[in-house]
C-alpha cells in the first residue's frame, strides 16, 4: 500500500529541489522529516511539507506509521515563468522563473518473521 503527496507549481528550480529529495529518498520518514528540518535550504522547507502531507495522507489510509519509507521523491520541470530585465544600450535579457512540481510516495516497509 502507498501513500502520496503532490505539490505543484512550487516556485524553486527542479535542480535545487532534486539535490533535497536525493538525499532523502529510501529513508524512513520520521528520519527524513528531522534531516529535512536542519537542512538549511529552501527546498527542504518545501519538501518537508510535502512529506508531512505524505505522511497524513497514509494515516488516513490505516497504513502503520512507523513502518513508513520513502519509495520516491522527485522534483519535475514545472511550467517556466518568462521576464524581461533592461540592459544597457537598449537590449533586454530574459529572465527564466523555473517551477518544480514535487512528487513524494511512502510505503510501508514489510515486516520480516
Amino acid at each position: 500500500m502507498e501513500a502520496k503527496a503532490v505539490l505543484r507549481y512550487a516556485r524553486i528550480s527542479p535542480l535545487k529541489a532534486r539535490q533535497v529529495l536525493r538525499q532523502i529518498q529510501g529513508k524512513e520518514a520520521g528520519e527524513a522529516l528531522y534531516l529535512l528540518k536542519v537542512l538549511p535550504k529552501k527546498a527542504a522547507r518545501i519538501a518537508e511539507k510535502v512529506l508531512r502531507s505524505a505522511i497524513a495522507n497514509a494515516e488516513q489510509k490505516g497504513m502503520d506509521l512507523d513502518n513508513l519509507y520513502i519509495k520516491r521523491a522527485v522534483a519535475d520541470d514545472g511550467p517556466i515563468y518568462k521576464k524581461w530585465m533592461p540592459r544597457a544600450y537598449g537590449r533586454a535579457t530574459m529572465l527564466r522563473k523555473r517551477t518544480s512540481h514535487i512528487t513524494i510516495i511512502l510505503e510501508e516497509r514489510k515486516k520480516e518473521a
